[in-house]
């Protein structure tokens, strides 16, 4: 089997793995929100307020976070109160769907609407595999520069929500945002973008707005590179406890 052949199966079985996990967690009401970026893009800070916004508005959220080494982050979202639980990689560039249904076995509360997964930071390999998400969320700082939708065409073309953060740095940065939204759509024409900053709060409401219609139904933007376009069966698991 060549590298391309082999690369092709292992993404196969983990769509299977991936459609078998939503199923499971849509059957416990639970809805699944991978969030992808570079590191540094202020992702988890942003986690953060989404996670306290959803305690206050009265709704069940949890939280998974990926790192290669260090429990840093999963002790900063659990001081918004909502459940969380890191995951470490051991080197791995990216989560698969095999390691979230493990991390969930056995832990994930029975009450829980959404599951944000903070992804492994990082714009390459962990847009190739699919989680089990009904929303797949890009985010990028305005530090990043407006070219890097073009740099990551796979990452940003499967996404079904762009979200651009720290937006108060957007002037000393000299950031383009009319250019930022030329070169998404070039990549994924009609994607919604999103403006964010964790210190002002800008953009937690809408992010936790749109999670929210995820999970009641509400059809999602049909990205060109669909996060699970590999040809698959769907292989029978034990569902999460």
């Amino acid at each position: 089997m060549c590298r391309s052949d082999l690369r092709q199966a292992v993404l196969a079985k983990n769509d299977g793995l991936a459609a078998s996990l939503r199923d499971d967690l849509a059957r416990q009401g639970v809805t699944l929100v991978n969030l992808l970026s570079s590191p540094g893009s202020g992702k988890t800070e942003l986690l953060a307020r989404v996670l306290a916004r959803a305690g206050e508005r009265g709704v069940p959220a949890a939280a998974l976070t990926a790192d290669l080494a260090t429990e840093n982050d999963a002790v900063r979202l659990a001081r918004s109160g909502a459940p969380v639980r890191q995951l470490l990689t051991d080197g791995l560039c990216h989560l698969e769907a095999r390691q979230v249904r493990a991390r969930l076995a056995d832990w994930l509360p029975a009450d829980t609407a959404l599951l944000f997964v903070e992804n492994v930071g990082n714009l390459v390999c962990p847009a190739s595999y699919d989680l089990g998400e009904s929303l797949r969320i890009v985010l990028m700082a305005v530090t990043e520069g407006e070219d890097k939708p073009l740099k990551y065409p796979t990452a940003f073309g499967s996404a079904h929500l762009v979200v651009i953060t720290k937006t108060d740095l957007a002037g000393p940065a000299g950031f383009d945002e009319s250019l930022f939204h030329e070169n998404v759509h070039q990549v994924n024409p009609g994607v919604e973008i999103i403006r964010s900053c964790a210190r002002t709060g800008t953009g937690v409401g809408t992010l936790l707005d749109r999670a929210l219609a995820a999970r009641d139904g509400a059809p999602p933007h049909r990205p060109p590179l669909a996060p699970h376009p590999h040809t698959h069966d769907h292989h029978a698991s034990a569902p999460v406890s």
